[in-house]
């Protein structure tokens, strides 16, 4: 590892030949490797879904390989971190083989996984810190009783994974939204004063992103597929839990949570309860603001990450204030 043999001192120059090299290497080995990356096959269900058939998907195996690798190369790693990037790495592979197999996972088969990784995250964290919880705004701290907060963890990690995975609908759009939401939980690291390498990490994550959105942008040459969407998921709801203050996940990412969780809710409810809500509304909100609203692609990305970072600088602004 880099970082264990750079002289004191030389810290920073290490922290930006991380970044640069982070956001190079995504960029040289997606240009490189989308040629044998699975083809998309086109979404059925999904507004105008047809117009991605035949182009790469599974990019996300490409930046979150990068990624773990730069964390190794320019991060102080310890037992925690190791833990969090093999689980990234195997939700990455889940979602990957789901982009590249000819029958798609069904939606159990891949929640289980899910719920298995979200399980070990919540028994990594609770063996490493406490299980207070920071109510930010209020500036108090509360300590939740380990089993419940390991089963509020299992809630927040399926939930950020799914509703980022849901939201992958549009050229650039989870993108954009993820590299915000881990862009804002970096900012409040440092609002909220909390210490070690996560924040760094956060850039390092936002750097490999924009390397896929270098082709990703619209018109698309390639898609991030599950094994991306489901990796940046992770990897959120992962980072708000290191700050300490899990609860600002919801505006931190609320964005990606109606666009994305929205159907969630709505497809739960029908189909376990018969419930029918939102009956005039197309889920996921991409798909609705683009056939009903008539929004093109660039408006739905341009829009949607306007309005998250509203409500970012909103959100660190009146935490500062506090």
């Amino acid at each position: 590892m880099l970082y264990y043999l750079i002289p004191e001192g030389y810290e920073p120059f290490m922290a930006l030949a991380g970044i640069l090299a982070a956001f190079a290497a995504t960029v040289a080995a997606t240009a490189k490797l989308q040629g044998i990356l699975p083809r998309d096959g086109g979404r059925e269900y999904a507004f105008a879904g047809n117009l991605s058939a035949g182009k790469p998907r599974g990019a996300g195996i490409i930046f979150v390989l990068v990624f773990t690798a730069a964390a190794f190369l320019f991060v102080p790693v310890d037992e925690e971190l190791v833990i969090y990037l093999i689980l990234l790495v195997i939700c990455m592979m889940t979602g990957f083989l789901d982009d590249a197999s000819k029958i798609p996972w069904g939606e159990y088969k891949k929640g289980f996984l899910d719920l298995c990784v979200a399980a070990l995250v919540a028994m990594n964290y609770l063996r490493h810190n406490d299980s207070a919880v920071n109510l930010a705004f209020a500036d108090v701290r509360i300590v939740i009783p380990r089993a419940l907060f390991a089963l509020l963890t299992v809630i927040l990690v399926w939930g950020s994974v799914n509703v980022t995975n849901c939201a992958d609908g549009v050229d650039g759009l989870s993108g954009t939204l993820g590299i915000v939401t881990v862009m804002t939980i970096g900012t409040l690291y440092k609002v909220l004063g909390t210490e070690g390498y996560f924040p760094y990490l956060t850039q390092l994550f936002a750097v490999c992103i924009l390397g896929y959105l270098w082709f990703n942008a619209t018109p698309s040459r390639l898609m991030m597929g599950d094994a991306g969407s489901r990796s940046m998921g992770l990897f959120i709801s992962i980072a708000i839990l290191k700050t300490g203050s899990p609860f600002l996940y919801i505006p931190a990412a609320l964005v990606l949570i109606l666009d994305g969780g929205l159907g969630l809710v709505k497809v739960f409810l029908l189909r376990f309860f018969k419930i029918r809500i939102l009956k005039n509304i197309r889920t996921p909100l991409h798909d609705h603001v683009r056939k009903v609203w008539k929004w093109s692609n660039e408006q739905t990305v341009f829009r949607y990450a306007i309005i998250q970072i509203i409500l970012s600088a909103a959100l660190v602004y009146g935490l500062k204030l506090g």
